[in-house]
């Protein structure tokens, strides 16, 4: 759909109000990754070589609407903003007070601080869209929710445009669900089928093959009579994988369950890693990664793949020796010639513990607005922009 770029705005000597995700991770008051700021930086400093006075809008955390929380103050990441872009960026508390000259930066304080922003109040978005002469919608993070900030504000801006970030994601996602180079194949980890239930239902429209991983191929291999022991398992859903398992036989689309597994008797550190086949997992133990067996069947399948869409890993890859598989599979996709989309989530960060992240084709800093982009949903902020 048509969305007005940023990039053809005429922003000389104006103030612009961007909206971004700057909802980075913190322990004990500090930034641990600080992808999504050096992510909004480019769109950042387009605004400033064009001339204008930059406000930028983000959220952090999910704190009590309406009422300041230091926790979740965005302080520490207007001085992070400070230290990438080389200036002053001032965290200014009451919105209202934003002014800042061409060339000059401003981060206002937490958007959720302001009561209405999660009910997308009309009040709170017209003094939003008032901050400034262009609002610009570049938090694709955010854009699956019609807040103030990110739907409201859009609709109500005398210009509004999409970022160059936002634009990026949504130009890597029509790679995969628009006109895909194929064969096109998924692979979806976590560890819910209930939470991706829709995603899969609306990928086997879409993909030539779908791998499943972690707890959803646990629900999975239950679904087509194989013990899974102990592990994380949704017994209630075992119909619906079932049901996903028979309409891919129809639609004549592959997916490829474990054929061995990696077990042990507890997700803990150091366990003893115990190799199976899938219908020999023994009572005791869960399923915490896929076997040697089972690795080299999907790595054939991703290797003959031309676009390859991936959010979730395949085994609980954060303790060790359950690892193994999540990465054998990122190494193969990072070697082969394929376009691969990783779609945000626990796929990141182990992209990014591997150093494998450079080597893919895009990682979206949008897990949530990744998937419902996915499953065929229109985010709100999108078609705000469309409507603009």
């Amino acid at each position: 759909m048509p969305i007005i770029r940023m990039q053809d705005v005429d922003l000389k000597g104006k103030r612009v109000v961007i909206r971004e995700d700057l909802n980075v991770p913190m322990k004990n008051g500090h930034i641990t990754n600080d992808k999504r700021i050096r992510a909004a930086l480019p769109t950042i400093r387009l605004a400033l070589e064009k001339g204008a006075g930059v406000v930028l809008l983000s959220h952090l955390g999910r704190p009590v609407e309406g009422e300041f929380d230091v926790q979740f103050s965005l302080a520490p990441v207007a001085a992070q903003l400070g230290t990438l872009l080389g200036m002053s960026v001032p965290l200014i508390s009451d919105i209202d007070d934003a002014h800042p000259a061409p060339g000059q930066v401003v981060l206002c304080e937490n958007i959720r601080f302001q009561k209405g922003e999660k009910k997308n109040d009309a009040a709170l978005a017209a003094r939003l869209a008032a901050l400034g002469d262009v609002y610009v919608m570049d938090a694709f993070g955010a854009a699956h929710r019609a807040h103030a900030s990110t739907e409201g504000a859009v609709r109500q801006a005398g210009t509004a445009c999409a970022g160059p970030l936002m634009l990026a994601e949504l130009d890597a996602f029509a790679k995969v669900l628009d006109k895909p180079t194929r064969p096109l194949w998924a692979i979806i980890g976590g560890a819910k089928v209930s939470t991706k239930l829709a995603l899969l239902e609306n990928l086997l429209t879409t993909v030539d093959g779908l791998i499943v991983g972690g707890g959803i191929a646990n629900t999975f291999l239950a679904a087509a009579g194989y013990p899974v022991g102990k592990s994380l398992c949704e017994q209630d859903l075992l119909s619906e994988a079932r049901k996903i398992m028979e309409r891919a036989k129809v639609l004549g689309k592959a997916l490829p369950l474990p054929v061995d597994v990696v077990t042990a008797p507890a997700l803990e550190p150091g366990q003893s890693a115990h190799i199976c086949a899938v219908d020999a997992v023994p009572q005791d133990h869960m399923i915490l990664d896929i076997g040697p067996k089972t690795l080299a069947d999907y790595v054939a399948h991703v290797q003959q793949a031309a676009t390859v869409f991936w959010n979730g890993p395949v085994g609980a890859f954060e303790t060790e020796p359950f690892g193994a598989g999540t990465r054998a599979l990122a190494e193969s996709l990072a070697a082969g010639s394929a376009f691969v989309a990783i779609g945000g989530g626990d796929s990141v960060a182990a992209v990014e513990q591997y150093g494998l992240a450079e080597r893919m084709g895009y990682i979206s800093t949008g897990g949530g607005a990744s998937l419902e982009l996915l499953e065929g949903k229109v985010l709100p902020s999108v078609a705000a922009l469309a409507a603009r």
